[in-house]
């Protein structure tokens, strides 16, 4: 979770680029981040696959106004609105965008391609119809920010007492490697036009996710049996669903401040 999903940066930066904050170069540009080429099948009105900029624009003239984010595990259908197929999709990938404005939603399905030694990503974006109704189980920005407040101080407590060494100098040491990543990239935590409570949100859901991910990353910890590893899984699982809950809760502000008018 130190990395935004695809599905997020193509909801921030389309975003952006519907209020006219930022140009259609400058927006593929942030969504394509480290991969090669992202094209969009299945647009209406296109035999074939097509480029980005072209993908965004014709999804504007249909009609589509705004970008939410769906972060869907199993069980836990989070930003999903329908319909089935969409959705079974959306789970496969474990991440979709959602069309506000308009009945269309972007599901990215990952190619490596290339050479030995020479292997780069690409990206194609489905573009697939969805139901128009509210998303599954999105929390406010206030709401996710006081979960995660609570949630961080859970897993803390949680890998603590399971002495799992995944809080203190080795979480702080790798959030700051990520921040700096971004600062040296140019790039923002978000987009532009997205409020400071949302950046907010979204760095404190990173930081309960890095505390997540070095506790499953760092092997058993003081967790030596198989009831106490059980008992760790089962303590951060609703931790892990906050992080998620709060991801897409910052993501979709954008779209939440649009309904609120």
């Amino acid at each position: 979770m130190l990395s935004e999903p695809r599905s997020g940066r193509l909801a921030a930066w389309g975003n952006a680029l519907l209020a006219g904050l930022v140009s259609p170069d400058e927006a593929v540009l942030a969504i394509v981040g480290d991969d090669a080429v992202h094209r969009v099948e299945g647009l209406p009105g296109e035999a074939g696959p097509v480029g980005l900029t072209l993908a965004l624009g014709r999804l504007r003239g249909l009609g589509v106004s705004g970008w939410r984010v769906a972060l869907p595990a199993p069980g836990h259908p989070l930003g999903l609105s329908g319909p089935p197929e969409f959705n079974a999709r959306a789970l496969d990938a474990e991440e979709a965008v959602l069309g506000y404005g308009a009945p269309f939603g972007l599901v990215p399905e990952v190619y490596e391609a290339g050479p030995a030694g020479d292997v780069h990503v690409e990206v194609l974006w489905h573009c697939l119809p969805v139901r128009e109704a509210p998303p599954a189980d999105v929390p406010s920005l206030g709401e996710a920010e006081r979960e995660l407040a609570e949630a961080l101080r859970e897993a803390t407590t949680v890998l603590t007492r399971l002495d799992v060494a995944a809080s203190g100098p080795v979480a702080d040491a790798a959030l700051d490697a990520y921040r700096a990543r971004v600062e040296g990239s140019g790039r923002e935590v978000l987009a532009p036009g997205y409020p400071p409570r949302a950046v907010r949100v979204l760095e404190l859901a990173q930081r309960v996710g890095l505390l997540i991910s070095l506790a499953y990353g760092n092997g058993h910890g003081g967790a030596v049996s198989a009831s106490e590893m059980a008992a760790r899984a089962e303590a951060l699982r609703p931790v892990e669903r906050v992080a998620r809950r709060a991801q897409v809760a910052a993501f979709n502000a954008y779209v939440e401040e649009r309904e609120r008018g």
